[in-house]
């Protein structure tokens, strides 16, 4: 029951937090949710900072159909404790853009098994997926993390395909995580801007 009342609890917090332009502004671009108080990113992190990482209420906040609570999901799961099996089950029923993004920045990129997510969705077939393989390379290119040679090839291969492929979204992440990537260093950017001119595209 204490999860239960917990829920409850942060559902009618959200109503203070709600935002009429901002949830409108979500359904013009196409956004849409069963239900969306439009609070906004900040207000949410206050309440997952002022609630503090909690398995159980995490996972049953993501079996709510709303907005909200699957961000504050992605906010308050520990890293450390979150199976692969449930990052799987949590990728399947995760069918927007705006959830794929929190879910990576929030949650994914500090998952201890990171890079091997993330290799396997940027080779998937599914736009979000590749989304957020692009978007956790990102940030552990960000933080440093080299890849070892196999890494490299497949990573290059992989954004090179989604830069000639159809989907903005992705493109989008795969060019940023090549400036990522180049960042890593001299050899790094070399690789990048060699392979970018293979295939005649310019490195932004």
């Amino acid at each position: 029951m204490e999860i239960k009342e917990q829920i409850k609890e942060i559902k009618q917090s959200f109503r203070q937090m709600m935002d009429g332009m901002v949830a409108t502004s979500m359904r013009q671009k196409g956004l849409q949710y069963k239900l969306n108080w439009g609070a906004t990113l900040p207000r949410l992190k206050a309440k997952a900072d002022e609630i503090g990482q909690n398995y159980d209420l995490a996972i049953a906040l993501w079996k709510e159909n709303v907005r909200e609570c699957k961000i504050l999901a992605t906010m308050l799961m520990p890293p450390d404790k979150m199976l692969p099996e449930v990052v799987d089950i949590w990728m399947e029923q995760t069918d927007c853009q705006e959830i794929a993004e929190q879910a990576t920045f929030n949650l994914y990129q500090y998952l201890p098994y990171a890079p091997d997510k993330a290799y396997t969705w940027m080779a998937s077939d599914k736009e979000l997926y590749q989304l957020c393989g692009f978007h956790v390379l990102s940030r552990l290119f960000m933080n440093h993390q080299e890849p070892n040679e196999r890494g490299i090839n497949e990573f290059i291969d992989q954004a090179l395909a989604a830069l000639q492929g159809d989907s903005l979204m992705v493109k989008k992440a795969a060019m940023n995580a090549m400036m990522r990537f180049a960042d890593l260093g001299l050899v790094y950017e070399r690789l990048a801007k060699s392979a970018l001119k293979r295939a005649n595209l310019d490195f932004l």
